[in-house]
């Protein structure tokens, strides 16, 4: 695998950890078991320069107990897989923990990576990705390049549209799951692909939940008005259009999973939030956060298990990016807002917001504008800080490297497909 150079500071000050360690603590005098513990802690970016420290460290590497040792590092700071519109360009990450970009150009990658392959979801230490034209999956370990193909349980002659992808992941034993949503509102069913059984399970129908508040999808005579939506490119259309995403977001949804349930959360074609609740096989509207003339851009995310809202919106000649949740009594709560300064300089700019949170308190969110002269740009919120930070510009061979949208993994080497 190849990294890009990082900042020079950053190395510095990790060999001269090293060497203190080197004089403090005799690293020889450690067992096999210790040290392995020890090296499990590392940051994942130094996993890849222990094979020029000793051969004893470059044996680590490989060795199956090591692998153990990193599975129960609770959590790892994010790396933040950044989706280019050019589905062919190298595969940049930004390493929250060292604050740098690296491009992860490992030719045996690119060579598969034809513009019908999509990223689509990621958990834990794995991405997923969809070929646009068959609708198979491919699971990857993008830090060590192993990878999985799985058939696509729909047919490509069904006449169920596919919806949303969700994926889940656990380190020990090392497993994940699949989930796939079809159909039209409010006929809609799942899929389970299981890593354990290798095998997708029957197709199960989801009934809209008796305290929905559905409203654009009955047959009742109420007249409800015109109804607005925000499309993934920033532009309000009437609710008879079909809503268009970007390639990157066309199956953009979360899944939250607790001892009581394991609810997707997706974007329909009319612009409502909708909540499947796979254990109780049945799905509901949630609540509009704003009226629809001021909503703009939208996007969901998840953050240890709880499901957030992103949504920018403009008003007084002036832009808003706040994010929200949802109480228990289906009330939205808002929980963060990008400071004015900085969510005054996104307005008019005609942009669109696509977003990415994970199992850490950070949410990514990506902006990009229609003007080609104006730069994307990506603000990183911290939920326990309560702080945003924007990220530094991405350069490849001097020029500035624009993304789409992103998803966000944990990189862990044990990680398997």
């Amino acid at each position: 695998m190849g990294f890009s150079a990082g900042k020079r500071k950053s190395r510095d000050e990790e060999d001269t950890t090293v060497s203190f360690l080197a004089s403090e603590f005799p690293m020889d005098d450690l067992s096999d078991d210790v040290l392995e513990r020890v090296l499990s802690w590392l940051p994942t970016s130094c996993f890849f320069r222990m094979s020029s420290v000793c051969k004893r460290w470059k044996s680590t590497q490989s060795s199956k107990s090591f692998k153990l040792a990193c599975s129960q590092i609770p959590t790892r700071d994010p790396w933040f897989f950044m989706i280019h519109n050019d589905s062919n360009s190298s595969s940049f990450v930004f390493d929250s923990t060292e604050h740098t970009w690296k491009n992860l150009n490992r030719r045996d990658f690119l060579q598969r990576r034809r513009r019908d392959i999509i990223p689509v979801a990621s958990s834990g230490g794995l991405l997923c990705f969809r070929c646009s034209i068959s609708g198979d999956f491919l699971l990857r370990n993008p830090i060590t390049g192993s990878s999985r193909d799985i058939p696509s349980p729909i047919s490509q002659d069904s006449d169920k549209p596919l919806q949303a992808v969700a994926m889940t992941t656990t380190a020990t034993p090392s497993s994940y799951k699949l989930v796939t949503i079809s159909g039209e509102i409010p006929n809609l069913s799942f899929k389970i692909y299981e890593s354990n059984s290798d095998s997708w399970s029957k197709d199960q129908e989801l009934e809209l939940a008796k305290n929905s508040n559905s409203s654009l999808h009955d047959d009742s005579d109420t007249d409800i008005g015109t109804v607005y939506f925000l499309s993934k490119t920033g532009n309000v259309v009437i609710a008879s259009n079909n809503l268009q995403r970007s390639p990157s977001k066309q199956y953009s949804s979360v899944i939250t999973v607790t001892d009581d349930a394991e609810i997707v959360y997706f974007l329909s074609s009319y612009g409502t939030i909708v909540a499947c609740d796979l254990t109780k096989r049945c799905f509901t509207e949630l609540p509009k956060l704003l009226p629809p003339f001021l909503e703009y851009s939208i996007d969901l995310v998840e953050c240890n298990g709880t499901m957030y809202v992103i949504l920018l919106s403009e008003f007084f000649e002036s832009a808003s990016l706040r994010i929200w949740r949802l109480d228990n009594n289906r009330e939205w709560v808002q929980v963060g807002m990008l400071p004015p300064a900085m969510s005054h300089e996104l307005y008019g700019k005609k942009g669109d917001i696509n977003c990415v949170g994970g199992s850490v308190n950070k949410i990514l969110v990506c902006f990009n504008a229609s003007p080609p002269e104006v730069h994307c740009r990506y603000f990183v919120y911290d939920l326990v800080a309560e702080e945003w930070s924007e990220l530094p510009r991405c350069v490849k061979d001097g020029e500035a490297m624009d993304f789409v949208s992103a998803l966000s993994f944990q990189p862990r080497i044990e990680a398997t497909v």
